[in-house]
């Protein structure tokens, strides 16, 4: 293992067990460094990589802490990531996306409150399709499907999936602007997810989640390829 390597597993294990907390400050670079039996330039890029991914938060004149950990936070280092992509690379997010959303989407039907249920019913009822621009449909989109993803309680699928769904937009508004019928048959495929996810039939809302991503995933693929 690379020497800056040992040092980020080892401040990682001070956090894991609980040594360091959300919010705590790190000892001084030169006592924490002679407490771990490494050296300060190791520590020093350890800081560095930590930083970057968000686990540790540098503040210039007044030390080194633990940043919150939370979901969103910890998974920018992702939506960073996926923001270089490609229309290769776009194809790729939408296969994640049609893994994690299909079986979200099951773990909300359930759990789904017939309150929540209804909620998700009415969000597609209050779309116009004859109306609608395609920035409202997107809103739309990007509102329905992460309230079904927040519905499984889960912060860390959440944020990883709103991170993947964000970087989709610009072949969503792509979709409603070219391809024939998209608005109909998006509010026809939300509107059956959630039914679904309303008499719990967490089977079938799976189902019908993997169609409704496949589907703009086919699309994309024939466009990129036309």
């Amino acid at each position: 293992m690379a020497v800056t390597d040992e040092a980020i597993e080892k401040i990682k294990a001070m956090i894991v067990s609980g040594e360091l907390r959300p919010g705590d400050r790190l000892p001084p670079e030169k006592e924490l460094s002679e407490r771990l039996g490494l050296s300060r330039n190791s520590m020093r890029e350890a800081v560095k990589a930590l930083e970057v991914i968000r686990v540790l938060d540098v503040r210039r004149g007044d030390g080194t802490y633990v940043t919150s950990l939370e979901p969103h936070l910890l998974l920018e280092a992702i939506s960073f990531v996926v923001d270089l992509h490609d229309d290769d690379s776009l194809l790729e997010l939408f296969t994640v996306r049609r893994m994690l959303e299909s079986q979200a989407t099951g773990l909300a039907a359930g759990v789904a409150s017939a309150e929540q249920a209804q909620a998700l019913i009415d969000e597609v009822s209050a779309v116009d399709p004859d109306s609608v621009s395609i920035d409202d449909l997107v809103a739309h989109d990007i509102r329905f499907h992460g309230d079904i993803v927040r519905l499984t309680g889960n912060g860390y699928l959440a944020s990883l999936i709103d991170g993947l769904g964000s970087q989709t937009i610009r072949a969503r508004v792509w979709r409603g602007l070219t391809e024939q019928g998209a608005v109909d048959r998006t509010l026809s495929e939300h509107r059956a997810i959630a039914e679904a996810i309303a008499q719990h039939d967490s089977a079938l809302a799976t189902s019908l989640a993997t169609a409704h991503v496949a589907g703009i995933e086919r699309w994309l693929r024939q466009a990129i390829s036309a």
